[in-house]
């Protein structure tokens, strides 16, 4: 399949670089810290979403903000186990400068720390800290966009969670996704695709060629 578009926008965990044993691992450890019971922290979604809506859903209103200082913090002395998912250097280094940007639900210093442990420096890092409203709205790629003076309509996200792929539809945007940490079947994109190392992109007079694989 071929999309032309005018600027990539990518999540970062789970589509760039996985970090989800760490990911696991902190969270894990703040449900025993505040007692939140198997059942409750089972029921929630991790993946894709930030920490204060996940918290949100855990604790009353008034703990948020001490919680979400504590998440950060443990996630931040957590760094083993970051991974770069296949073909992500790869698809990075073709792009032009200016063309695209990561956008997480991890906060700026989390997502910042994350990408330097994977080496990759993005031109545009759009993270929790810069939003009111985290995925699955729409607003953190329709900043995206705009920073990159970009139409919404004429950006790519590429997303691997259900949050993520709401939030860039709901922006007006192509979205691919990549069954790297759910099944092909649960993801409701323009194109499914493995991971990265089945996208290449072309830079034309159109824009940018994106052609995918499998």
């Amino acid at each position: 399949m071929k999309i032309t578009t005018q600027a990539l926008l990518f999540d970062n965990d789970g589509t760039l670089v996985s970090s989800m044993d760490s990911v696991v691992r902190c969270w894990s450890r703040w449900a025993r810290e505040e007692r939140v019971t198997a059942e409750a922290f089972a029921a929630v979604q991790l993946h894709g979403r930030t920490a204060v809506a996940i918290i949100r859903d855990l604790l009353p209103e008034e703990r948020v903000a001490a919680a979400v200082r504590r998440i950060e913090e443990l996630e931040l002395a957590d760094a083993d186990g970051v991974v770069v998912l296949p073909g992500t250097l790869a698809l990075l280094g073709s792009l032009p400068a200016g063309r695209w940007a990561v956008v997480t639900s991890a906060t700026g210093r989390l997502g910042a720390a994350r990408l330097a442990a994977a080496a990759i420096d993005p031109p545009l890092l759009i993270s929790a800290d810069d939003v009111t409203h985290g995925k699955p709205d729409p607003e953190p790629f329709l900043l995206a966009a705009r920073k990159l003076g970009v139409r919404p309509e004429d950006c790519t996200v590429f997303e691997d969670a259900p949050a993520g792929l709401t939030a860039g539809r709901a922006a007006g945007m192509r979205t691919v996704a990549l069954a790297t940490t759910h099944a092909a079947a649960e993801l409701d994109a323009d194109v499914v695709v493995t991971d990265l190392s089945a996208v290449s992109v072309q830079v034309t007079d159109a824009g940018l060629e994106i052609t995918t694989a499998g």
